[in-house]
């Protein structure tokens, strides 16, 4: 599950999107701070993590589960937490039940669920039609289909080169574990945190792109939550700031880590 981490001291776990791995990593990885240790994490149902069928593997509570085990493997008492779109809602849910574990928590272009009912069951609607798809369609197929949806526009921007790779990356994931990613921890199906967030004393940041307003307008929102927190807009990115502005996005993740003593 693990990339092969950076000789350092202070520990960070990177928790990728979804359709995403830990390779999407590795740019970021080799631009932190020499005092970082880097792990990425493959989430279950994606990279070389298992993708089984027991959909209550994919939940909420089981993921988090599953972190700490991992987490406990290869950290002492504290550590950094780091998680992108998907992979921030699971950091944020492990914040929640783990506070006092985390050095610091760090989100880009997440969310803390939705809060209004009829919304969630809207999202939980598309999440279960989107999974239909993966399922009863080739991965080339959705890939396709993920790769142009208006989220990730800022990213045709990249040459074709570099977009083939991109997608390349995402055909080694599994339509089980995509499919079931989808079903057990959507963001329909996500217990919303708003009300928890109170609790995460831990010095937080958050993370968007100048150019992904909706993210954007959704931090801004939780910023009002955390007791310890800054959002910081990463100028000329879209939703994935890590892999479309790499050398900002680190360099704000360094100056917030090396701030906390």
């Amino acid at each position: 599950m693990l990339n092969n981490p950076v000789n350092a001291g202070r520990i960070l776990f990177c928790l990728h999107g979804f359709t995403g791995s830990s390779d999407d990593w590795t740019e970021a990885a080799n631009l932190f701070s020499p005092q970082l240790k880097v792990y990425a994490v493959d989430l279950i149902g994606h990279g070389k993590s298992d993708s089984p069928s027991d959909i209550n593997l994919y939940r909420q509570d089981s993921i988090v589960q599953q972190l700490n085990e991992l987490f406990s493997l290869h950290a002492g008492e504290k550590f950094y937490l780091l998680g992108y779109s998907m992979g921030g809602r699971i950091a944020l849910s492990y914040a929640v039940k783990y506070p006092h574990r985390l050095e610091g928590l760090i989100l880009e272009s997440s969310s803390a669920g939705i809060k209004d009912m009829r919304q969630r069951e809207a999202r939980k609607i598309q999440d279960q039609q989107l999974a239909d798809f993966i399922l009863n369609h080739s991965l080339d197929e959705f890939a396709d289909y993920w790769m142009n949806l208006d989220l990730f526009n800022t990213q045709r921007r990249f040459s074709d080169e570099r977009l083939e790779l991109i997608r390349k990356a995402k055909l080694k994931n599994s339509k089980t574990g995509l499919s079931n990613s989808l079903i057990g921890f959507g963001t329909g199906v996500m217990n919303p945190l708003y009300d928890y967030l109170n609790k995460i004393t831990v010095k937080t940041l958050l993370i968007t792109g100048e150019l992904d307003s909706k993210f954007t307008a959704i931090n801004s929102e939780m910023v009002k939550y955390f007791p310890d927190v800054i959002h910081k807009v990463i100028n000329n990115a879209g939703h994935n700031t890590h892999l479309e502005e790499s050398k900002r996005f680190t360099e704000v993740v360094r100056e917030f880590t090396l701030k906390i003593k």
